[in-house]
């Protein structure tokens, strides 16, 4: 069973509250224009659970994978993720799928474009917005396959493909297309929502946010995931990281106020939260900072 709520991350303690979730319960969230899908559960011990655009992005290119492989089509498919995405999933995806994993500026604008460049190009912000995106000679080359093949398990993979491209929304990110597209994998797989969240476990993290004089003194690269200046951040950041186990932490400039978002994750919560409050100091007193120092999380 499925239910469907409004997302409203403020509001979700008290619906939680209410809804009564019996355990390993199947629930999804759509945002107000339905263009956002996250799902989530309670287990037997009552703890929640998140499933977001990385655990989508995971589970569809999984399965896409799957299918390929049984088709025997060797069309270029990769993961398009931003900055945000969590490090544990992109491990999964390169270390034990063995898919390409691609990291884009922050933005849909951003990831849809890159996607763009593969036969398959699979996106999700962590936020759930996202779709994925067949090229033209892709499309044609699994159409001709699901019609024409005489392999009975290819020609089965390739009608799987075949449906999948008619169900899926590629123009733009649409919560009940994906919803759609995630409610049928679980079924042909036999995968409960507890089974899905357990392909691999998020690393703790933290977001912050820093006032600053002027957001334009941080300039970034690789993706959002370096700074170029001021001069001495990033060498900072990379000094505070290796304080920490399986850590990464990035910064860069809001685009409508004069702010510095911080990300960081660490093995553990008190630890990605320290080094989040650590490189917030860094900002501050580097890239001008605005009113009091950061105080720690």
């Amino acid at each position: 069973m499925t239910r469907f709520l409004p997302m409203d991350t403020s509001a979700l303690p008290s619906c939680l509250l209410g809804l009564q979730m019996n355990p390993g319960e199947r629930c999804c969230s759509l945002d107000g224009d339905a263009d956002r899908l996250v799902y989530y559960y309670v287990d037997t011990a009552g703890h929640f659970h998140l499933l977001d655009g990385d655990k989508i992005a995971t589970l569809i290119s999984t399965f896409l994978q799957e299918l390929l492989i049984k088709a025997g089509q060797t069309l270029s498919f990769a993961v398009i993720q931003t900055a945000y995405a969590n490090g544990s999933s992109t491990g999964y995806l390169e270390q034990t799928m063995k898919v390409p994993v691609h990291c884009a500026k922050t933005g849909v604008k951003h990831l849809h474009h890159k996607a763009q460049e593969f036969d398959i190009g699979i996106y999700f912000e962590a936020n759930g917005h996202g779709t994925v995106l067949f090229s033209k000679a892709a499309e044609d080359k699994i159409r001709y396959q699901a019609k024409e093949e005489k392999d009975l398990q290819k020609r089965e993979a390739a009608k799987m493909l075949e449906n999948t491209i008619d169900l899926i929304n590629q123009t733009v990110g649409d919560g009940l297309s994906d919803m759609l597209v995630i409610e049928a994998i679980l079924v042909l797989k036999n995968l409960t929502i507890a089974q899905w969240d357990a392909l691999y476990a998020d690393l703790p993290n933290r977001q912050l946010k820093v006032k600053v004089a002027d957001r334009r003194v941080i300039s970034t690269t690789d993706a959002e995931r370096r700074a170029l200046a001021p001069p001495g951040l990033q060498e900072k950041i990379d000094h505070l990281t290796q304080k920490f186990k399986l850590s990464r932490a990035f910064v860069r400039p809001s685009g409508t106020e004069d702010i510095v978002r911080v990300y960081a994750e660490a093995d553990s919560q008190e630890n990605a939260d320290k080094l989040a409050h650590e490189v917030c100091l860094a900002v501050y007193h580097l890239a001008g900072g605005f009113g009091d120092p950061p105080k720690a999380v």
